[in-house]
């Protein structure tokens, strides 16, 4: 998500967006350090899905119209739905919300044991 979020603050920047400017930008999303392989390898994946291209004769990068389509689905996704769902099984959140997210969680937890899924780790 935070990658998706670094990509959406970059979509208006003239320059693109390179190894460090993503560094910069993942580093203040993630709230710990981003290394350059870490920043190397998002980028290569990102650019190998589509989701950006590389500049000729720079070591700068841009989003595709796929890439911006992406970065502000997830962005929007995960700000209107996951992090208010996150936070609703909180105190502060109404009783009947936090009695809905339990039976959904319990409906879910059913339908996996009947798929014979592991559970995660």
């Amino acid at each position: 998500m935070a990658l998706a979020g670094a990509l959406t603050t970059c979509v208006h920047a003239v320059t693109g967006l390179s190894n460090r400017s993503l560094r910069a930008l993942m580093t203040g999303l993630l709230g710990a350090p981003y290394s350059i392989g870490q920043a190397s390898y998002d980028l290569r994946r990102l650019r190998l899905k589509g989701l950006i291209t590389r500049q000729p004769h720079s070591n700068t990068y841009t989003l595709t119209p796929d890439g911006l389509r992406f970065a502000i689905f997830y962005t929007k996704v995960h700000n209107r739905v996951l992090a208010p769902l996150l936070a609703a099984d909180q105190p502060p959140a109404p009783p009947p919300l936090r009695q809905a997210l339990r039976t959904i969680d319990q409906r879910l937890n059913d339908y996996l044991a009947q798929a014979r899924l592991p559970a995660a780790a």
